[in-house]
């Protein structure tokens, strides 16, 4: 990390904005079975406490903007933070989860014996789900999503502002695309990711190139995240996994 006396005589970046990826907290699906865009999907009691704990992670934070995905779960996880921000939510569509067509509401179980669940986890930039969305389509909408509003708060903000910072509440498949993009990671890698319910992801976009800041921050202590023996299978948990959290409710 730079001190004062390191940068003094290194002029202003310019150009620069800060995105704080957050994923929604835990629902009652999260984990055992594909949630998708079904609707009624809302944060369990755990969850509940994940974004209250999130909340006070985040206090003293100015966001320039609060977006969310429209669905309940990151809309409450959203207004937690809200509460405690200041900061107005705003739903941006184009963050919601990728719509898994035939696949939603179906156990992980059930699905890892489908044909198209290897090319979900080898080669995902080439799956489309039945009825659904491909995750290429997904990936090119989120961001799609964040260029728009990195030049939106950008404007807003002017020349001499402080680099805008700002929070985007999302889904575990839709913050993994985001973070490809973000390292220049082919989308059939994104699936090496682990985005854990209620983490935060920070990237920090300049004129020249993001930078990865955080990845999957939960604030829980190091023993707390590792993962289980189902976790270490070598397949991801498609729409993101449960995450360990061992503090409940």
């Amino acid at each position: 990390m730079a001190t004062p006396a390191d940068t003094k005589d290194t002029p202003p970046t310019s150009g620069a904005v800060t995105l704080l990826l957050v994923r929604h907290g835990m629902t009652d699906a999260t984990g055992p079975r594909l949630a998708g865009r079904a609707p009624g999907v809302h944060l369990n009691d755990n969850g509940r406490s994940q974004a209250e704990r999130l909340a006070d992670r985040l206090g003293g934070l100015a966001p320039a903007a609060l977006v969310s995905s429209p669905l309940e779960r990151c809309q409450e996880t959203a207004e937690t933070l809200s509460g405690r921000l200041g900061a107005p939510v705003t739903t941006d569509e184009r963050f919601v989860e990728c719509d898994y067509g035939s696949w939603t509401g179906r156990s992980l179980t059930d699905l890892a014996a489908e044909p198209l669940w290897r090319v979900v986890q080898d080669h995902p930039s080439a799956a489309r789900f039945p009825g659904g969305e491909a995750l290429a389509a997904a990936s090119a909408r989120a961001v799609e999503a964040v260029r728009d509003w990195n030049g939106l708060l950008l404007q807003r903000a002017g020349a001499d502002a402080p680099p805008p910072v700002y929070v985007v509440c999302s889904h575990g498949d839709v913050i993994k695309a985001i973070v490809a993009d973000a390292l220049g990671m082919h989308l059939d890698l994104f699936q090496r990711l682990r985005v854990d319910p209620c983490s935060v992801t920070s990237i920090t976009y300049t004129a020249t190139r993001p930078f990865l800041n955080k990845l999957n921050d939960t604030g829980e202590p190091l023993a707390g995240t590792l993962p289980t023996a189902a976790e270490t299978t070598g397949d991801a948990a498609v729409g993101g996994g449960a995450g360990q959290n061992p503090r409940t409710g």
